[in-house]
């Protein structure tokens, strides 16, 4: 009778076991995923790096993406994301705001002098931006680090006032505007990020130019601190690490 008791507690004590191991909140259990915000200037390379990523590993990550100055708030109160792909200074942001995990620096974005495919106006550098009657896109100092160095070197060339007058009101918010303008015939002439432009390559033009501004921009790949999977967020950024500048590369983020 006794032992027929003790097969008894065991089949129930296996039974619970079994159940237990079902729970859906069993950690072994749970789902692989990360939240990475994007800012708007690196999705292309980034996905690249994403898909690579997962490839390896079997991660998903979920991607949102808007623009660095978007992401901030959200940031700053831990509200959101796991990963953050931005540039400088968003860096020191992050880290002001004790949301620093980890880092993989992939590239640098430079604003390039873009005209039309086949540069029509023959525009050979940013002082034929000042050429009477020549419409002109540029990104705006308010929302864009771009905007911001491309202004400061238009005032130290002491050509801003007669720029802006071609721009009118072609100051945009996102260097993919910038783009559309050039692929629709709509300007002669932009500044925009490397990359950007390199995303519109079958419809514009490069034209080089020695780099005159004072400061460059890194492109970062930043692990957040309040991540509730930081192993996974430190596995992404040593992969970051080691393929990111290959790929950013690829897609023109270079100085």
């Amino acid at each position: 009778m006794e032992r027929m008791h003790a097969i008894g507690v065991a089949l129930s004590f296996l039974c619970l076991s079994v159940v237990g191991c079902g729970k859906q909140d069993n950690p072994a259990a749970e789902k692989k995923e990360l939240v990475l915000l994007c800012g708007s200037s690196f999705v292309p390379p980034t996905d690249k790096l994403i898909e690579q990523f997962k490839a390896k590993t079997g991660v998903e990550i979920v991607t949102t993406s808007a623009g660095s100055e978007d992401f901030l708030p959200l940031v700053k109160t831990g509200q959101k994301g796991d990963v953050l792909v931005t540039h400088d200074p968003y860096m020191d942001y992050v880290k002001e705001a004790k949301a620093y995990l980890d880092n993989a620096e992939v590239g640098f974005v430079a604003p390039v002098l873009a005209v039309t495919k086949g540069n029509p106006k023959g525009i050979k550098c940013i002082e034929d931006l000042a050429k009477p009657g020549l419409r002109v896109g540029l990104s705006n100092p308010k929302y864009s680090t771009c905007g911001e160095m491309v202004f400061k070197l238009l005032e130290k060339k002491g050509i801003k006032e007669a720029v802006l007058k071609n721009v009118e009101n072609r100051l945009t918010k996102g260097h993919g505007n910038l783009g559309t303008l050039l692929q629709t015939g709509a300007v002669d002439a932009v500044i925009m990020w490397n990359g950007v432009a390199h995303t519109f390559k079958d419809h514009l033009e490069i034209v080089p130019t020695p780099y005159e501004y004072d400061t460059s921009i890194r492109v970062h790949v930043i692990g957040l601190g309040y991540s509730k999977h930081p192993e996974l967020v430190k596995q992404f950024a040593s992969f970051a690490k080691q393929q990111g500048q290959g790929i950013f590369a690829s897609f023109g983020y270079v100085k």
